[in-house]
This record gives C-alpha cells, structure tokens and sequence, in this order.
C-alpha cells in the first residue's frame, strides 16, 4: 500500500485530458486537498491536514484548493472494525473496485474519507447508499454504467471535495450537488444540456471535467456557469461549433479539444482575459480574427494543433506571456518576419516550445528573423529541423 503511495506522488499530473487510471490517482493533486488526503492516507489516526494555502488553478499544471476545513467537530469517530465484505480497508481508505458490484456496499466505515467504487455494475444510487460518511473527502464511482442519482443520494457527504462520476451513462449532471465540492468529473457520458441551476450552491469547484459528452453549444442554458469561480474547464470531445460565450471569467484553464470550431470571432475570447492556457487542437478552425487574442494577456500557452488555419493566428507578438504555440498539422503555407516576435525593442517572453511540422511551408523560405525570440534552436518543432 505504502509503494502505491509512493508511485502516485512520484507522477504528474500534464495537458492531456483526465483518464483514471487506478486508485491512486487521487494523490497527484499538489495542492492543500491533496496534501490532506495524502496525510488522511499516512496518519490513521489524525484529522484533516492544513488547508490555509492560496492554490490557483485546477489541474496538474494548476493544483485545486480553495475549500475550507469545516468547523472545529471534524475529527472523525474511531476506527468501528467494519470492511465490506472483498473490500479493502485501510487508513480511512475504502477500496471495493473491481468486484462486479451492482449497488453501494453495505458496513462502510464511518470514518472513511475515500472510497473507490470504480470498474463495478452500479447503475444508480439510491437516497441513504451514503448515510453516515459525514467524513468523506473523495468518492470515485468511474466506470459503472450509473444511470441515475436520485435526488438527495449525495447529500449525506457534507465534506466531499473530489467526485469522479465519469465514463457512466448519465444524461444529466446529478443534483443537487455537495456544496463543499472542489472537483467534479462527469466527462464521457451521455450528457446533452447543462440547465440553469446545475451547479447551484457550488461556492468553492475550481475544476469541472465534462468532456466526451454529446453537449453543442445550445445545450448550455444561459446562466448554467453563474456564480461559479472555476479555474479548470474541459469541455473536449464534444459537439461545440463555436467558443461558448457564458464560461466563468475566472478561468486559468479552458480546453476546447476535439470539437467542431470553425472560426475564433473578435469577441469570442473577451471574456477570458485571465487564461493562462488555452487548448483548441483537433477542431476545424480556418481563421482567427484580427484582435481574437488580444484580450488574452495572461496567456502562457496555445494549442491551435490540427485544424485548417491557413496562415499563422495575427497578435502573438502582443501575448507578453506566452511561451508554448502548438501549430502543427495545419494548412500553414509561410511565415512572416513580425509573425511570431514583437519588434526590436519591445518587451515579451521568449518562445520555450514553437511547432510547425506538419504545414506545407518549406523551412528554407521562412525569414530568420521570425525566430529571435525563441529561447534556443531546440524551442522550435519545424519538419525535421529542431
């Protein structure tokens, strides 16, 4: 168990969307919720750990934090002896994943604080499956084939901070939701619209996961995302044809992936002007505005990988912050000298990672000075040179 640990803090967490792929992925989180886990995990007898830091963004890039510990009555009632039965129960840790469950065990130890019911058959959950877990931080459900939550089901779990409800078969978001949620994950299932008042109540979620559900742009109700601080969104993998307007200005993460964009208008990307990343590879996008990243500031990164531009995006030179540009794979046929760097004088980040593989534009005709800003050779990704 202690090298299960040890192996999942040793990982990072990178851009690529989220997969479970085992139990302990709940420990790569690196800010304050993942400390206290890793501290619920290590001390048996111990409370919850200290949550006083100031996290910033949602993902392995940008850790989640931001709840509060509750009142002064968290320590959790001693150890009762219960397991259910082929589950494995250790440290306020409940694992019953894989055992071809078709509905939540009964003799959950009060005090538990995760448990992983991942890889089983349960399609719904019922009103009191969680009566009693008062204490519990996170509930994996992955890959169930869930159905239905019936109203209330969650709401026993007062301090849940992580829910990972993904690859199931729900058409609806469940609610209500525990107000103490930090992170949800609902990506892959069969979710179409995001009514109004989905995530009412939810004060502290910096990081919601909805990916690879059949969601189009009318699917989300005006308001859906209102009153919400997020710092992470993706929505990959679905049926979007143009950037949603509504998002939470907040936002430090948006990953828009796998969708069927065509075009990124003046006014699409006003809003988020606090982006640090901004992922919208694998679309159809022929062109980007004149000014349709200028209001993006803080941007650091910008995936634009595999889609139809014909020439590179107008304003990066203006992007002071940003580092990383993703180009490759699409219909790129020259660069200019000013297309890139901003003039000699001006002040802005050099370039760490540049890709243009994959374009019809032969290296031999692009001037050398597009590339001064580049912080060395190796930060450029052109065909085979590098």
């Amino acid at each position: 168990m202690a090298g299960l640990v040890l192996l999942a803090l040793a990982l990072g967490a990178g851009a690529l969307p989220f997969e479970q792929r085992g139990f302990w992925d709940f420990a790569l989180d690196e800010g304050p919720g993942g400390r206290r886990l890793a501290a619920a995990m290590a001390d048996s007898g111990g409370g919850g750990g200290d949550d006083s830091g100031d996290g910033d963004e949602a993902s392995g890039f940008f850790p989640t934090s931001g709840a509060p510990d509750g009142d002064g009555d968290a320590e959790p009632p001693p150890y009762s002896g219960l397991c259910p039965f082929g589950c494995h129960c250790h440290l306020r840790v409940v694992q019953c994943s894989d055992l071809g469950l078709t509905e939540v065990p009964k003799d959950i130890p009060p005090d538990t604080t995760l448990l992983d019911l991942q890889n089983n058959r349960i399609t719904e959950l019922r009103p009191h499956d969680f009566r009693g877990l008062r204490h519990l931080y996170a509930l994996v459900l992955v890959n169930n084939g869930l159905r239905r939550v019936h109203a209330g089901a969650l709401a026993p779990l007062t301090r849940l901070e992580k829910l990972y409800l993904s690859h199931n078969r729900l058409a609806a978001i469940p609610a209500p939701l525990p107000p103490g949620l930090l992170e949800l994950r609902v990506h892959d299932n069969r979710i179409r619209a995001v009514p109004r008042r989905a995530f009412r109540g939810l004060r502290h979620v910096n990081c919601i996961e909805m990916g690879g559900n059949p969601l189009d742009n009318s699917g989300f109700e005006p308001g859906a995302f209102a009153g919400l601080k997020l710092n992470y969104l993706r929505i990959s993998e679905a049926r979007l044809t143009s950037v949603p307007k509504d998002l939470p200005e907040t936002l430090r993460e948006l990953h828009l992936d796998h969708n069927r964009i065509q075009t990124i208008e003046r006014d699409d990307l006003k809003r988020y002007g606090q982006l640090a990343r901004l992922g919208l590879g694998h679309n159809e996008i022929r062109e980007v505005a004149e000014g349709g990243l200028s209001p993006l500031g803080s941007l650091r990164e910008l995936r634009l990988e595999h889609n139809r531009l014909r020439r590179v995006p107008p304003g990066l030179p203006g992007l002071r912050l940003l580092t990383v540009v993703y180009l490759h794979g699409n219909n790129i046929s020259r660069v200019g000298a000013q297309d890139f760097c901003a003039p000699p004088g001006a002040k802005r980040a050099h370039y760490q990672g540049l890709s243009l593989f994959g374009n019809p534009v032969a290296p031999g005709a692009v001037p050398p000075a597009a590339f001064r800003c580049l912080a060395d050779r190796l930060a450029l990704h052109f065909g085979n040179y590098k």
